[in-house]
């Protein structure tokens, strides 16, 4: 067994203070801590915020030497108790580090948890001392009444940790505890609706991987937990084995007496839905390169199109099952992101595949020539579970539903190969749209989602795109550009991140969107900008759209008029699962 204490000494300085003890170490034990955190594939160092390692054996000061950023070999005899202490500076704010304060905690034990090399599959016991009064402790690894009790250093490393006063409300799906932990919440959080939003989500996907009425032991969890913190601004999720921790802004959260469904809180939904969804889509089922994790390098994979782009297909897809938004509302969602893909010119130059293997130094490390070089494997993947899903559909064959559920039977909710995903595919729906979704795996096609969605009554539209988008810039704060894309008249023009947007036409810019008023009438469609650039300021010539419906472009999705009863068939069908 390895036990771990976790105190908290040091609130002030946004310090946990770490006890490990091995009663029966190897000779020269070596210890590590990981250097990314499963599901947020980026090298993080969390090394870096570790001090003041200590090593004692018999009351005595035994030597430890650092072998590398993350890696220490200690100087004991073999057999006898040995206890490491050290401190941990904790200050992200994210789901994927730690955080301490004299508000909260949370700790992800990846950040905190050195790992005693050769004793990874032995029981990890953890203990968390010294809370200030009023706190709890909210996570989904067992308690038994004294110590949180992991299998291995594999489910102890899963399970992350929410400290604080924080409101927690519970609910069942099929038998199962589901419990919500919120920090952070506003005075006037309505708990129980968004207790019973995100039950009718569980219950959606529980049904959609299990049928209805599935055995308890069929579940990949007896207990599931949501940690989220509300907080001003933020975003974001990273998944568990059987429990997910989240980050959306206070204001997104339910409120007393309002039954309204706002854009934020149908974001906040989605996210929920994202997270529990990966319980069973990345966390069972996996790629075969992550049936065990290497905790101290990059561990890659060409499929994460499939296991975070196929779950960002289904997340708000659910929200329409589960009956909290209607057709007209996932129609608009799903418009937003297909002129999100549309609209970044680096589809054309990365494939799903290359955009998966290379997360580890472009998805979480973006620039501004990011949409030019690079596509996100979230938002295309999505829209290729889209395709694929329609093709399947349109085939009368199955659906991608079918798949997933046939993948999971077939590895029994464990690794996957891309072959694999394949020959699902060509089971159920032939060979030609096997070979036809590893083109568009592995090639730069945007898909035909136009004609897939029309046999539906859904009608593909266009609508102006925001000005700043026809013209290929991406501002930050106030006129600064931030990004310019490949292939748009402001690229054409010579403008660079960075710039300033000063005067159009002679007349001083204070928004992008007075530009229209500016505009000579004898030539409509061409401006000349100030721009100020390292201390110099230049005059730009920039040549505008002849349309305000171009490439980019927005797409607008709308149900037709009159659609066909078979098309309204097909449609009910694919949104109501």
């Amino acid at each position: 067994m390895v036990d771990f204490l976790i105190s908290i000494e040091d609130v002030g300085s946004h310090h946990f203070q770490v006890e490990l003890r091995l009663a029966a170490p190897a000779a020269q034990q070596l210890f590590s801590l990981p250097v990314w955190i499963p599901g947020s594939y980026l090298v993080r160092e969390f090394s870096r915020h570790l001090s003041g390692l200590r090593a004692e054996q018999g009351g005595r000061t035994i030597e430890l030497t650092q072998l590398s950023k993350n890696r220490w070999q200690a100087g004991n005899l073999a057999g006898e108790p040995l206890k490491l202490s050290y401190r941990v500076y904790a200050f992200d704010t994210s789901v994927r580090a730690a955080y301490l304060s004299a508000e909260r905690g949370f700790f992800n034990p990846s950040s905190l948890c050195l790992r005693a090399e050769g004793r990874e599959a032995e029981v990890q016991r953890l203990s968390v001392q010294g809370l200030p009064e009023g706190w709890q402790v909210g996570t989904a690894l067992p308690f038994d009444g004294r110590h949180y009790l992991a299998a291995d250093y594999d489910e102890l490393v899963d399970h992350p940790f929410e400290l604080g006063a924080f409101w927690r409300g519970q609910f069942e799906v099929e038998g199962v505890p589901h419990e919500f932990i919120v920090a952070g919440a506003l005075p006037v959080f309505d708990g129980d609706r968004l207790l019973e939003q995100a039950r009718r989500i569980c219950a959606a996907q529980i049904a959609f991987w299990h049928g209805k009425h599935p055995k308890r032991n069929e579940l990949p969890f007896d207990r599931y937990v949501f940690l989220l913190n509300a907080v001003e601004e933020g975003y974001g999720g990273l998944e568990h084995r059987s429990s997910t921790a989240l980050i959306a802004p206070r204001r997104d959260l339910p409120r007393l007496g309002s039954a309204e469904m706002n854009d934020g809180l149908v974001r906040l939904l989605g996210l929920i839905s994202h997270e529990y969804f990966h319980s069973w889509n990345v966390k069972r089922l996996r790629p075969a390169e992550f049936a065990r994790y290497d905790y101290d390098a990059e561990n890659y994979t060409e499929l994460l199109w499939f296991f975070e782009g196929f779950t960002s297909y289904y997340d708000e897809l659910f929200l329409v099952r589960s009956g909290l938004i209607d057709e007209a509302r996932y129609l608009k969602l799903l418009s937003t992101a297909i002129s999100g893909v549309l609209a970044t010119p680096g589809r054309q130059v990365q494939s799903l595949a290359e955009a998966s293997f290379e997360a580890w130094t472009k998805y979480y490390r973006p620039d501004e020539n990011t949409p030019n070089s690079t596509i996100s494997y979230y938002n295309k993947g999505a829209l290729l579970g889209l395709a694929l899903d329609l093709s399947l559909r349109g085939a009368g064959h199955a659906s991608l539903d079918e798949v997933m559920r046939k993948l999971w039977a077939h590895s029994d909710g464990g690794p996957i190969s891309e072959a694999e995903i394949l020959t699902a595919v060509a089971e159920l729906g032939g060979s030609e749209l096997a070979g036809q979704l590893r083109q568009w795996v592995h090639g730069h096609a945007d898909f035909p989602l136009a004609s897939l969605l029309d046999p539906l009554g859904v009608h593909w539209g266009f609508e102006s795109a925001p000005l700043a988008l026809r013209l290929g810039l991406k501002l930050g704060d106030g006129l600064q550009v931030k990004q310019v894309l490949a292939g748009s008249p402001a690229a054409a023009a010579g403008l660079c991140a960075g710039d300033e947007l000063i005067a159009c036409n002679g007349w001083r810019l204070r928004k992008l969107d007075d530009v229209p008023l500016f505009l000579d009438q004898r030539e409509p469609l061409r401006l000349h900008l100030l721009v100020g650039r390292e201390q110099r300021v230049l005059d730009l010539a920039l040549r505008m759209p002849e349309s305000a419906v171009s490439v980019p472009v927005a797409v607008n999705l709308s149900i037709a008029d009159k659609a066909a009863a078979r098309a309204q068939t097909l449609r009910h069908a694919w949104l109501g699962g």
